[in-house]
């Protein structure tokens, strides 16, 4: 696939699973946008996001890092934390987006510089440039108000996310988010955090429409493994049922979902096991007259320990199932 044909890629989401599947998708095209939820308030984001009150940085930051043209370097930079004084627990590259921002019109633009100082492939986007915190509603009617508590009380309640939504309800869509979705050739939702790196994206305002109109195929990549406080118990049904349950105009917005049927040895699940987490169960008879189609293959991989998608295999997938659509 050369330079001239290659398709426009659009992920939304955040954290870990994102970062991890940018770097499968830039070997393969540089059209990527990853359009980011801002809706962190833990860690070290939370602390800038506090003390200068800018946008949440972290998940920016690891997409940045995937995107980059040398990571050798640069990964142990800007994953670089300190561990002394009044920096301790910052991460290098929080401040350098924070630096960023202060000399910039706007966090959107700050982010462009980053990426421009980083030799990035692709373009990284906030969701939003508004303001933005995440409550949830739980099952047994508490209300939990921000990102970082939510999957804490989870935990300490025993009773699971009902609905999030955003605080503020009416969340204004960065523009370049729209229109890269507009533009996309493929469309890509996940992997990552469901309720708190996904939806997110989803609530914000115009996001579902424009995914609605795009002519793009639109592929919703679940989760390998279940996760304490946000999907613990939770099958392949549950996920797309609670993504399908955010959506404000109640229309399907998903075409494939690619999900994991492999195994892998128990000395590797203990460590998660042990957490309250185990693999996501693939069960197709729940689907019932279902709009969608699945792919389906055994999408693993274990590096040092730690359960992952294999990035390179969904991604030529994925490219493989385009060529053949757009062959028909």
């Amino acid at each position: 696939m050369n330079r001239y044909n290659q398709p426009k890629i659009v992920i939304l989401g955040g954290g870990t699973g994102v970062s991890v599947l940018l770097r499968g998708i830039k070997h393969y095209t540089e059209n990527i946008t990853a359009i980011v939820t801002v809706a962190d308030d833990g860690g070290g984001s939370g602390v800038l996001r506090e003390d200068l009150g800018m946008l949440p940085p972290g998940d920016i930051r690891s997409c940045i890092l995937a995107l980059a043209d040398d990571e050798s370097i640069m990964q142990k930079l800007l994953n670089h934390r300190f561990t002394e004084g009044r920096l301790n627990g910052q991460s290098f590259g929080n401040l350098f987006i924070a630096a960023m921002n202060a000399i910039s019109d706007n966090f959107a633009e700050a982010i462009k510089n980053v990426s421009d100082v980083m030799a990035v492939k692709g373009t990284v986007l906030p969701v939003t440039l508004d303001d933005i915190t995440l409550t949830a509603e739980l099952v047994n009617g508490e209300i939990v108000n921000g990102e970082s508590a939510i999957p804490e009380t989870v935990k300490k309640v025993g009773s699971k996310i009902k609905m999030v939504k955003t605080n503020p309800d009416k969340v204004c869509a960065l523009p370049y988010c729209l229109k890269a979705i507009e533009e996309a050739d493929i469309i890509i939702l996940g992997p990552g955090s469901l309720y708190t790196s996904i939806i997110p994206d989803l609530l914000v305002e115009d996001i579902e429409v424009a995914l609605l109109r795009a002519k793009a195929k639109k592929y919703y990549i679940s989760n390998i493994m279940t996760q304490p406080g946000e999907t613990q118990d939770y099958d392949l049904y549950d996920h797309v049922e609670a993504l399908q349950a955010h959506l404000k105009q109640g229309k399907n917005i998903i075409d494939y979902i690619v999900a994991n049927t492999g195994k892998v040895e128990k000395s590797f699940l203990g460590p998660y096991q042990e957490q309250d987490s185990d693999m996501v169960k693939v069960d197709l008879s729940r689907f019932t007259d279902c709009p969608y189609e699945f792919i389906l293959d055994n999408f693993i991989e274990v590096k040092n320990g730690y359960i992952r998608h294999n990035a390179r295999k969904i991604v030529e997938t994925i490219l493989a199932r385009y060529e053949q659509d757009m062959a028909n």
